[in-house]
């Protein structure tokens, strides 16, 4: 510097330019440094795949949180079970429920569960909800049969039959009920017997050719079910009795089975009885049946009035021989037989005809 005139020399200018000159430089780099730090970019978790919920939703069952699918490193896991409305929305957390798994309350009946799974690394979480579950039931189940109500008795007229009840699980108590039905001889097309509800059933004459079964229905706060039994045989007349006539229908027919005559060989003029017996095409004796029994040739006896078999099936009809039976052996009086239902016609329905001999001495 001079100091007669207060300028700096020219070697001071030029220090000052350089100094001037190192501070820009030192500024520029200062700068770029800070820029090149301020780059680094944070990589929290991110659900890609939503969590499901697997086990029943029922009070009393255990439901377990799979963590679904997650983009990133995750360190851990955490969960947060939620309790909705019967539609699934308006959750709430359920206090305490942060486990994977979770123990149905008596608390959710009625409402639908979620879980809430956060996933964590070191820049940060992730959170994701799984899709409700169905509405949570009750405890308990409705019953649920597991073996069939038997049937114990004779299946024939005036004997008692009595059901054995089946096996039920379910929740107690379990009451029961019962409905007798009738069914056709396949055990098909079966209706229920009116006032039959009880344990055991009378087996009445409107039985005879069918078969038996009972439903038992099973109740208890959960549910009800109905289970029938398997059919009885096909019911029979009390022994030695007979069905009713009205209850021979087609396909089935009346069968003139039995004959007798008395005496037998007829050996004078004296008035023959003739016995005939109508069963079914069952085997099933037949009461009420019209019986008609034509002699033949014509004129060798008078002619009977139709009568209805008894309560065995058996009908009874008196020949007069008039004076042109001949009594000569080896001669047969031929009679004409035709057993019928009352109102059918003469050759149809269920009536049958057949021809049979008596002999004469």
């Amino acid at each position: 510097m001079n100091s007669s005139s207060g300028r700096p020399s020219s070697l001071g200018w030029r220090k000052l330019r350089l100094a001037a000159l190192l501070l820009l430089v030192a500024g520029i780099v200062g700068i770029g440094a800070g820029t090149g730090s301020a780059t680094t970019t944070a990589n929290p978790p991110t659900n890609t795949g939503l969590p499901t919920i697997s086990g029943t939703a029922q009070v009393g069952h255990t439901l377990t949180a799979a963590n679904g699918q997650w983009k990133g490193n995750v360190n851990s896991f955490s969960y947060q079970w939620l309790r909705c409305g019967p539609e699934g929305r308006h959750c709430a957390n359920i206090n305490g429920a942060n486990a994977k798994t979770y123990a149905v309350s008596a608390a959710d009946a009625g409402n639908r569960l979620r879980v809430q799974v956060t996933a964590t690394n070191s820049d940060g979480s992730g959170k994701a909800t799984s899709e409700p579950t169905a509405v949570v039931q009750t405890a308990g189940a409705a019953p649920t049969n597991t073996a069939k109500a038997t049937i114990s008795g004779t299946a024939s007229v005036g004997s008692t039959l009595t059901v054995n009840k089946g096996t039920w699980t379910g929740s107690q108590p379990i009451s029961y009920a019962y409905q007798w039905q009738r069914c056709d001889t396949s055990g098909n097309n079966c209706s229920d017997i009116s006032g039959a509800t009880g344990t055991s059933y009378n087996v009445v004459p409107a039985d005879v050719g069918h078969t038996l079964r009972v439903t038992e229905t099973a109740h208890n706060s959960k549910g009800t079910n109905s289970v029938s039994s398997s059919t009885t045989a096909v019911v029979t007349p009390a022994k030695g009795g007979a069905i009713s006539v009205t209850e021979v229908n087609p396909p089935e027919r009346l069968i003139v089975d039995r004959v007798s005559f008395s005496p037998s060989p007829l050996g004078s003029r004296r008035p023959l009885t003739a016995r005939f017996h109508v069963s079914d095409t069952r085997g099933f004796s037949v009461q009420g049946a019209l019986v008609y029994a034509l002699g033949l040739p014509y004129g060798w006896v008078s002619n009977a009035a139709e009568q209805p078999t008894d309560s065995t099936g058996w009908a009874t009809i008196t020949f007069n021989p008039t004076a042109k039976l001949p009594l000569r052996h080896g001669t047969q009086l031929v009679v004409f037989v035709r057993a019928r239902k009352p109102g059918d016609n003469l050759l149809a329905g269920v009536s049958t005809r057949r021809l049979v001999q008596a002999r004469i001495r």
